[in-house]
């Protein structure tokens, strides 16, 4: 067997790994923020159009309704507003090759709403009761979108693909140690020190992402964005001081939230004001 001292082989492994890394590189459209992205964006598009529709045949869905309209209005001055602020900017439009798409689900209890990649959106009638108004429902829903315009699936999946790669290769040289610490350490606390050093981080920078591309979008498609502020703290009531801690979650606190949409309100109604089409 050739053998190899442990400096050549970090040598070698991080080369290897930068040139998986360097020309898997894209930003972010208008944050510039680099990102990560070894899965080509119609592989992802292809396979969440599948699953939204397995979604949409198993779940029961409101088809017709003052509120299923106001979400494909508000869906549709965000389409063309989005694409249209691109092509004023001389840019590639993120949304060129999305198949856009609606539907209000059913569900009092759930207090949600999410954009597949590809333009596949969904929400549920239970975020109707804390968003109240039509601004309010364009933050949520610009915020959604925020996520597929960002492609900030593709960019999670490209990141848990490189550090599964990563540790499994380095776990081989260290005889397993990385694991076996994961794993005493899970089995101690029951926390996974891979998420909550990696990957929960990751998802709060994501998160934060959307709210500010959020704003932006509802801001160009001629909302009052002032109403995010106003959102938020009705979500911070909705859920009555029961809040996951910060360390554990994927998402900013609410404090947070209302703190960061409370200093970019200002800055974003003067740069993006709503587009003229």
């Amino acid at each position: 067997m050739y053998n190899i001292n442990r400096r050549k082989f970090l040598g070698y492994f991080g080369c290897s790994c930068c040139s998986l890394i360097l020309p898997s590189c894209s930003t972010v459209p208008i944050t510039e923020r680099k990102q990560l992205s070894i899965i080509s964006e119609s592989r992802i598009n292809r396979q969440s159009a599948i699953a939204y529709e397995n979604f949409r045949n198993k779940s029961k869905l409101i088809t017709k309704g003052k509120e299923l309209n106001e979400i494909r209005e508000i869906g549709r001055k965000m389409e063309i507003a989005v694409s249209a602020f691109f092509k004023k900017e001389n840019k590639d439009d993120p949304t060129e090759n999305f198949g856009w798409d609606y539907v209000l689900v059913d569900n009092d209890k759930m207090v949600n709403a999410w954009c597949m990649p590809g333009g596949k959106i969904a929400v549920y009638t239970g975020l109707l009761k804390i968003t109240k108004n039509t601004d309010a429902l364009s933050i949520v829903m610009g915020h959604e979108i925020a996520h597929a315009v960002a492609r900030h699936s593709l960019e999670r999946m490209s990141h848990a693909m490189t550090i599964n790669l990563g540790t499994t290769v380095a776990d081989i040289f260290l005889g397993g140690a990385i694991n076996r610490t994961r794993n005493t350490v899970g089995q101690n606390t029951g926390l996974d020190i891979f998420k909550l050093g990696i990957m929960n981080p990751f998802g709060r920078k994501q998160e934060t992402e959307a709210d500010y591309l959020g704003l932006i979008f509802s801001s160009l498609s001629g909302y009052n964005i002032k109403e995010s502020v106003n959102l938020w703290k009705r979500m911070a009531a909705n859920k009555k001081g029961k809040e996951t801690p910060v360390f554990l979650s994927t998402h900013p606190s609410s404090k947070k939230r209302i703190e960061n949409l409370s200093n970019w309100i200002v800055d974003v109604m003067i740069k993006y004001p709503p587009i003229k089409t």
